[in-house]
């Protein structure tokens, strides 16, 4: 399981860096060597992965009559708001602007998704 989830922090750092590089307004501050670079992707990468699933079910739980009124593209909203949470939390990572977040929110959510699809990462109870 342990094993699992670090699949899944690798997978999310490589998709955090694509996101970086497709949307001009997301950046991800890591100066030096090689190896501090990936380490500061992994850092975002399980930042984000703690915020989306603390604060993740809340929101959407909070937002669930926007999220029917507008069939589900609210959920784009609450993307953008754990990604700007996230990187209100650390300064190597920053977000600028409402639609840059709603950009790379989007991105992260079709690439996690194709991600799963691909990889066995989901961790499934035996």
């Amino acid at each position: 399981m342990l094993v699992k989830f670090g699949l899944r922090v690798v997978v999310l750092a490589a998709i955090i860096y694509a996101v970086t590089r497709l949307v001009s307004g997301i950046t991800v501050v890591a100066a030096g060597a090689q190896i501090d670079r990936i380490g500061t992707y992994l850092w975002v990468a399980l930042l984000f992965a703690v915020v989306n699933s603390v604060l993740g079910p809340v929101l959407r739980l909070l937002s669930l009559p926007f999220v029917l009124l507008t069939l589900g593209l609210f959920l784009l909203v609450v993307n953008a708001a754990l990604l700007g949470i996230t990187a209100a939390l650390s300064d190597r990572f920053s977000v600028d602007g409402f639609w840059s977040a709603v950009a790379g929110g989007f991105l992260i959510a079709v690439f996690s998704w194709i991600a799963e699809l691909v990889l066995p990462l989901k961790v499934r109870s035996t």
